[in-house]
């Protein structure tokens, strides 16, 4: 069976297109005897590059990566982490949150993926109750209480967070389907519903912050119509999705 490896970047900035890699963490799952307990624990590989285009104020305030910092390493591009990195996503399944951004970073820098499980759209399937107010990886580490002595916004902490975030999000989706459910059939779902846009339920902005897009559909379908046309098609798929189901219901 393929392995999992939890991945993040930090990077220049948000633009999917525009934006380069500057950092990169990523690890195996931790192998796990038949009672559940780690046996052995994954090595943590983390690496700094000289991205392309300067790294952004923005992104330095966030992930304390400075120009400075990376001016002497090599590019990412063709470097040996990028080619062991791409034997790795040949063969095993990337996990990320938000995966989306993090394989447009690695794809912009000519390393592929094939097989992706996002933990973003699975926390947002999950959350059937709309009972979270956001997604963002540090919300859902402290929504969920999760105990970790780690750096939020440095790759390797938030490689650390997201595993820990799949571990609740495999629980939780193995608690729906039943014990007879095996692994493979719940990652099978948990790879095929990453592929797909996923359904945002609630607004988190603007006039109608808090209130059901279901519910501002019925009553203001021209804010959910001007709200679509404003999105891009190559950045915004999850609202795309969401705002033509809505108006389409």
């Amino acid at each position: 069976m393929n392995k999992l490896v939890f991945l993040d970047t930090e990077t220049t900035g948000n633009d999917l297109k525009e934006d380069r890699l500057c950092q990169i963490c990523y690890k195996f799952e931790d192998e796990i005897d038949s009672n559940g307990k780690i046996f052995k624990k994954s090595e943590i590989v983390t690496r700094n590059f000289r991205p392309i285009v300067p790294i952004s104020v923005k992104a330095m305030s966030v992930t304390n990566i400075t120009n400075k910092m990376v001016e002497k390493e090599e590019l990412f591009n063709g470097s040996k982490t990028a080619i062991e990195l791409q034997a790795i996503l040949n063969d095993n399944i990337l996990v990320a949150h938000n995966a989306k951004f993090d394989i447009a970073m690695l794809e912009s820098d000519g390393v592929k993926t094939f097989k992706n499980i996002c933990t973003l759209r699975l926390a947002r399937y999950l959350d059937d109750k709309c009972e979270i107010p956001e997604y963002s990886l540090q919300f859902l580490r402290y929504f969920y209480e999760m105990e970790l002595n780690v750096v939020p916004h440095s790759a390797e902490g938030d490689v650390l967070v997201l595993e820990a975030l799949f571990s609740h999000l495999y629980k939780s989706a193995k608690n729906k389907a039943g014990e007879s459910v095996s692994k493979e059939m719940i990652l099978d779902r948990m790879l095929d519903i990453s592929e797909k846009p996923s359904l945002i339920r609630k607004f988190v902005f603007g006039k109608y912050n808090g209130k059901k897009i279901e519910d501002v559909a019925k009553i203001d379908s021209g804010y959910l119509e001007w709200l679509l046309s404003s999105k891009k098609k190559d950045e915004d798929e999850d609202w795309i999705y969401t705002l033509e189901y809505f108006l389409k219901k």
